[in-house]
């Protein structure tokens, strides 16, 4: 009996432990961005819901990764495009990378645009669903703002905001922070440039810089009027992005170049970076039959599943000019000149890969989630950038000289395999990844309890207005100090006009006294 009545007890105990925690615990709500965005803001997410705080994402009904299995609760809306339409729209992007040009680029992005500003549209205009938020109370709303449907739905329902980001085009978060950004050495996005920039480099980027303002209202052009509308009062992106609390960056000053920040920017970067997990039978035999030459990891991500038929056997034929076993995560058809030590696998556990001792290189397309496992576990880098800041990651990661970068468009198989064999024999490449996951890894606290101390931060304070600097109270005239420049520079020339008048003054009354007493001195004198 008095065992029972113990066990009874210790369950009432975690009972009230765990409806305590919930109690605690506050309401988040949640837009995410689709893809590998998804990958990283579910993991905090996910701790955030450990923690006893109740989380609601709100997702379209036709999405590529949004809808998979989640701990708490998704909130869908219906939009006016197939699943199907969707799964093509990733599949032609990674597609399409390889034979790319300036029509087949903006066409994509176009429709990738029009498909995510249609969903927006959708959700905003959902009276049921937008009833439920309204009506649910959160303490705040963390989003990843590069499509902006968070930053309207923040503003509409007054919630405090976290932005969680890699970055925004036209350098558009820099702008919205009022943060310092010279063109002098802060390279802009998808120049492909170092911080230590050629004079030709400063001119190309100068240009960049003063396209941004076109760019980013073209680009944002459907979001800005879908705003003002559902708003109902004119509004800029650069206006609703300003209002975020807190900025979460998915980078750090071990991959990005050092710059100015402002106070409400933390940088999160690697807070994908997990433990090292066990390999399964499967892998493990494959990394163990590969003897001393060891394995190279090959993924270009989760949104290419399959590149032309002409590059993967070009891509194959370089492959096997190699001692390593090649892991190539891959789901298109197998190229027939694929070699032997090439394994083909529709999935494969990446991060517990580069983490394996015997893992010599890995090819990736550099997007950021890529790069830092890289980083975190050392391993150097063979890069094929495809689309988005992935070419500006490669640059990063190549001046810092981590890995080499291929030009997807242009590469042979020589090029692939000279590459290849450069990162895995030369030393200095080793050396250079792993002084640079040996400072990443030092810091005080892991990327992702950082990350969620911040979400907390924002529920708990209501924002945090006190990061917000006063420059965003200020126009365009006064930040610049040019009201002030012009009133010190009208006092100046005042203060010049008075003296000269003085000046003037004085030489008249002199030259006049000498003349009139010449005149007398004359009259006298007959």
């Amino acid at each position: 009996m008095t065992v029972m009545w113990r066990h009874q007890v210790h369950a009432g105990l975690v009972l009230f432990l765990a409806f305590w925690s919930l109690a605690d615990g506050g309401k988040v709500l949640v837009v995410p961005q689709d893809g590998s965005h998804w990958l990283s803001m579910r993991m905090v997410l996910e701790k955030l819901w450990e923690k006893g705080h109740e989380i609601v994402a709100v997702v379209p009904d036709a999405a590529l990764l949004l809808k998979s299995p989640q701990s708490f609760t998704i909130k869908t809306y219906s939009v006016p495009y197939t699943q199907e339409f969707v799964d093509q729209q990733y599949q032609e992007l990674g597609t399409k990378s390889f034979e790319l040009t300036l029509s087949v680029l903006l066409s994509n992005i176009s429709k990738m645009t029009d498909m995510f500003s249609s969903a927006c549209r959708h959700l905003l205009y959902n009276k049921e669903l937008m009833r439920y938020l309204q009506d649910s109370k959160f303490d705040a709303i963390m989003m990843d703002p590069v499509l902006p449907c968070g930053p309207i739905l923040a503003e509409y329902l007054s919630l405090p905001s976290v932005y969680f980001m890699r970055g925004l085009p036209c350098t558009l978060d820099y702008k919205a922070t009022q943060c310092p950004s010279p063109v002098s050495y802060v390279p802009r996005t998808f120049s492909s440039s170092s911080d230590h920039m050629t004079f030709p480099e400063r001119v190309k980027n100068f240009l960049i810089g003063l396209s941004e303002p076109l760019l980013c209202h073209l680009f944002y052009l459907n979001y800005e009027s879908l705003a003002s509308e559902f708003l109902q009062r004119e509004v800029t992106m650069q206006e609703l992005f300003s209002r975020a609390s807190v900025w979460l960056m998915r980078y750090d000053f071990v991959f990005e170049y050092p710059r100015p920040i402002m106070p409400n920017m933390v940088y999160i970067g690697g807070i994908n970076c997990l433990q090292k997990k066990p390999l399964s039978k499967e892998f493990e035999a494959m990394v163990n039959a590969s003897g001393e030459h060891g394995v190279v990891v090959f993924s270009l991500g989760s949104m290419v599943s399959e590149i032309p038929m002409k590059k993967a056997m070009e891509i194959a034929e370089a492959l096997g000019t190699v001692p390593q076993t090649v892991l190539w995560r891959y789901t298109g058809k197998a190229p027939p000149n694929l070699p032997k030590n090439v394994k083909l696998v529709k999935w494969l556990p990446q991060n517990d890969l580069l983490a394996h001792p015997k893992t010599r290189a890995f090819i990736t397309h550099g997007g950021s989630h890529g790069v830092y496992e890289g980083i975190c576990n050392a391993v150097p880098m063979v890069l094929m950038p495809l689309f988005g800041d992935q070419m500006d990651n490669a640059k990063r990661v190549e001046s810092r000289g981590a890995g080499l970068t291929l030009n997807i468009l242009e590469m042979t198989s020589n090029d692939i395999s000279t590459a290849l064999k450069a990162v895995i024999n030369d030393k200095k490449y080793k050396e250079n990844i792993q002084r640079l996951s040996d400072l990443h890894l030092d810091r005080p606290i892991h990327p992702l309890d950082l990350a969620v101390h911040w979400v907390e931060f924002v529920m708990r304070h209501k924002g945090a207005p006190h990061l917000r600097p006063a420059a965003h109270d200020l126009n365009w005239v006064q930040y610049h100090s040019l009201d002030v420049i012009a009133f010190l520079a009208a006092v100046v020339l005042l203060a010049l006009f008075i003296s000269f008048k003085c000046c003037l003054c004085c030489c008249r009354r002199c030259f006049c006294k000498k003349g009139r007493t010449r005149k007398a001195a004359k009259a006298k004198s007959h």
